[in-house]
């Protein structure tokens, strides 16, 4: 076997964790949280179990360096970066923002500090991913921004199983948040469970529907989009999330970030307040990581 996908055999599963909290024992609600924040020591969350069967093929095509694109606090550009160290990849990432430098963010930073090389190009140049492949990264393995593809999806539907097997009871329904579609279209694959999607963008129903599906073979029915929990957009907050993630944290001891998990987070609770599961009801949330951000 080879080293990539020896490395991600003797990855741990990632704990299930239920939530203490009288609001939910109250009206009968039962919340799990799936610990993927837990899954690196030093990279959590999605990003990573998105990079496996990517990194697995660029192994097996003989690649020895990674290609890819993220903003300045991009979850993707550290986990690519982290990787690419434990792994024996090189790493080149394109950075959004050509007034930016790797001093710029703790994120930027960390990849730094773990051997990517940063490119920094403006906003425009940005735009056009393939001629930016074409110049900077002949003869790499590329990776799309935020890691969201087919291979993506393969190693997000891999989060059901190990669900499935820690949980031995029915799943009423699945819960993530949204930025790109590849973790909830992995999450969908398992068609015996309702996926609850939270976007962090302020997009339409449809387009998210129509995003997560560019992932899939087949039209999937499991999925409904909560569309009110973005806050104005994806990395927008206001008071009233960041006083809801910090009293999350405080009762529960999970920490949260605001961009995705935390706006999914109240998203779940403020549609307990409203009556939408019934008594009984068996949820799971999956935390898709992305505390790097949080770093000082």
């Amino acid at each position: 076997m080879n080293l990539v996908a020896t490395f991600w055999e003797n990855t741990a599963q990632t704990p299930l964790q239920i939530v203490e909290d009288p609001f939910l024992v109250d009206r009968g609600i039962r919340l799990y949280i799936k610990r993927d924040d837990l899954i690196h020591a030093e990279v959590s969350g999605n990003k990573w179990r998105k990079l496996k069967y990517n990194l697995i093929e660029a192994e097996r095509l003989g690649f020895k360096t990674l290609f890819t694109f993220g903003g300045a606090y991009s979850n993707h550009i550290a986990a690519v970066a982290v990787a690419g160290k434990e792994m024996g990849f090189q790493t080149i990432g394109v950075i959004r923002g050509e007034e930016l430098s790797a001093d710029a963010n703790p994120t930027l930073r960390f990849a730094a500090a773990s051997g990517m090389e940063l490119i920094f190009v403006s906003r425009e140049a940005y735009r056009d991913k393939s001629g930016l492949a074409a110049m900077y990264g002949n003869g790499c393995y590329v990776l799309p921004e935020g890691g969201s593809n087919h291979l993506a999806v393969l190693g997000m539907s891999e989060v059901m199983l190990e669900i499935k097997q820690q949980l031995n009871a029915p799943i009423h329904y699945m819960c993530t948040a949204f930025g790109t579609g590849a973790t909830a279209a992995g999450l969908a694959t398992d068609a015996d469970t309702k996926v609850l999607v939270f976007p962090s963008l302020k997009l339409s129903s449809e387009v998210v529907k129509n995003m997560i599906g560019s992932y899939l073979s087949t039209n999937v029915s499991n999925l409904e989009i909560m569309s009110d929990y973005h806050f104005g957009g994806y990395g927008r907050t206001n008071d009233l999330l960041l006083d809801f993630v910090k009293s999350f944290e405080n009762q529960t001891g999970i920490p949260l970030e605001e961009v995705y998990t935390g706006k999914m987070m109240f998203g779940i609770y403020d549609l307990v307040k409203k009556g939408f599961f019934r008594r009984g009801d068996t949820l799971v949330g999956l935390h898709t990581g992305g505390l790097q951000g949080k770093r000082k």
